[in-house]
């Protein structure tokens, strides 16, 4: 079903539509919010939200997104809400970064065994990489490098522009590179 019959399905209060679009999204807006939350409990409220608002606003929903995008803008601005009431996040955070960022370390990744690429130990760095992004930088992460929406999809999701969208994936990508650099620079030598 296209999304217009989907809305108009989810207007009737049809159940089944509902569950069909819980079961192709719930996933990913789970993801976004476990990344940007941390918090697995805060997550599963943040899913809960984002569908309950797509219950309450089906009959105003005007179509300018798909439901996905909807979804995830929903999601998103929920897990900001959380983020703000929480003391240990500052607005600036939120904001996004300014000024530029150079890597100071650098490693060639395409000498390094796959083995190592893979453990268990690396994979718990990389998370502990992304987890160190500002949330702005990390949704930006997640919604294009993961869940691989397009440019246009994320700027209309977290309300940026389009080049703010590839500004901060690159300064998403460049952090987390002298991160994973460092890690890995110790283990290869």
């Amino acid at each position: 079903m296209d999304d217009v019959a989907l809305l108009d399905a989810l207007k009737q209060r049809d159940s089944s539509v509902l569950a069909a679009l819980f079961t192709r999204h719930a996933d990913a807006l789970y993801r976004l919010a476990v990344r940007l939350l941390g918090d697995e409990q805060q997550a599963d409220g943040v899913v809960q939200t984002a569908f309950l608002a797509l219950l309450d606003h089906a009959d105003r929903f005007e179509g300018r997104a798909n439901i996905g995008t909807w979804l995830y803008r929903v999601a998103y601005n929920e897990c900001l809400m959380r983020l703000r009431a929480a003391p240990s996040v500052s607005l600036d955070d939120l904001a996004g970064e300014s000024g530029e960022f150079m890597p100071s370390c650098l490693v060639d990744w395409r000498n390094l065994p796959e083995e190592a690429l893979l453990n268990e130990e690396a994979h718990a760095e990389m998370e502990r990489a992304i987890n160190s992004l500002t949330p702005t930088l990390r949704a930006v992460f997640t919604l294009r490098d993961v869940e691989e929406l397009s440019v246009s999809e994320t700027a209309h999701i977290l309300n940026l522009s389009e080049a703010a969208v590839k500004t901060n994936l690159h300064r998403a990508r460049l952090h987390l590179r002298e991160r994973l650099s460092r890690y890995f620079e110790g283990r290869h030598t």
